[in-house]
């Protein structure tokens, strides 16, 4: 980056005798906006947690997972879309596979029912959506895209929550849509340790640097009817705030909500001037302490990224417009 901003300005002086002062300064103006332009970047998780005891096909679906999310959401950075609409995309092909707590692999409640949560948040003007224990949507993240876009609130629960997604066109499925016998029998035996993941996130900066990050989940095992975690916590599970950061959390909602996790990261950098490494560690270590699980992806507005976690591992993956490219399930 700081590469890129010293040949432009050497470019620009060197042209300074042949332009006149008032060009020039708009030159000056638009430097910014050039250097933001090539530093669009995509951060993907797929829930922290507890991988060891799953086969190897399921893992390998988990990456592929991942890898088509990444190609989706990128692929509109790429040619010049807003961040907004490539979390949407990219968390609507997680939403959509049955390996990722989310849409139509979400998990069950103690009642054997699926209640879904979602979130967004675009930057620039801290515009938000969130919807909360939705039983019939397809992808609750277009239906918090669309409480953010076209209504006056922020978030809906329940039957409210469905009735908007019904006016706004969007898909409405069936409870059977989301049935899996695996995940269900976990339930019927509360058997936590294998449910130790969950909730999909994405954090995006597109080529006019807008920040925008979204969360969407089935939450956890076994929840009562009713619980809602952080993930359509705007603060909590989801932030996005231009020139700060992006965040998405994944882990025990109770205690991201109490320290409000998402929005603390970003403080951290903007007040204490700590990078993301740097601001993500701190909170997750404060989540570990307590013993709450977790992790988050962050991205703040020249494309730098944490993925961080204080679980056994995380699935994650990242791509950005200078070539780089990971995705990961474990530490190493």
């Amino acid at each position: 980056m700081t590469t890129q901003k010293n040949l432009l300005l050497i470019i620009l002086l060197t042209m300074k005798k042949y332009l006149n002062n008032f060009l020039l300064l708009n030159l000056f103006l638009l430097l910014p906006q050039a250097l933001q332009a090539s530093n669009y970047a995509l951060v993907i998780h797929g829930g922290a947690g507890w991988f060891s005891d799953m086969p190897d096909e399921q893992i390998k679906g988990i990456e592929e997972g991942l890898e088509d999310a990444l190609k989706t959401g990128y692929a509109i950075l790429e040619a010049g879309g807003s961040s907004t609409d490539a979390v949407v995309e990219a968390i609507v092909i997680l939403e959509d596979n049955e390996l990722f707590n989310a849409g139509k692999g979400a998990v069950y409640t103690s009642e054997f029912k699926q209640e879904l949560d979602a979130s967004i948040m675009h930057g620039l003007n801290n515009d938000a959506g969130a919807v909360a224990s939705v039983t019939n949507v397809k992808n609750p993240i277009r239906l918090a895209r669309y409480v953010m876009d076209n209504t006056e609130h922020v978030m809906f629960s329940s039957r409210g929550a469905e009735r908007v997604a019904k006016d706004a066109g969007l898909d409405i499925v069936y409870p059977s849509y989301f049935f899996q016998k695996d995940r269900l029998e976990d339930a019927k035996r509360i058997k936590k340790e294998n449910n130790k993941m969950g909730t999909v996130g994405v954090v995006a900066i597109d080529m006019e640097g807008n920040i925008s990050a979204g969360t969407s989940t089935g939450g956890m095992t076994n929840k009562m009817p009713g619980r809602i975690g952080d993930s359509p916590i705007i603060g909590a599970g989801t932030w996005a705030e231009n020139n700060i950061c992006g965040v998405s959390a994944t882990g025990h909602g109770e205690f991201f909500i109490r320290f409000n996790v998402a929005n603390e990261i970003c403080d951290l950098i903007k007040y204490q001037s700590k990078n993301v490494n740097e601001a993500a560690e701190i909170v997750i270590e404060k989540l570990r302490s307590i013993g709450a699980d977790g992790g988050v992806i962050v991205l703040d507005s020249e494309g730098n990224v944490a993925m961080t976690f204080n679980t056994p591992a995380m699935a994650r993956a990242y791509k950005n417009s200078n070539g780089e490219q990971l995705i990961k399930i474990y530490r190493d």
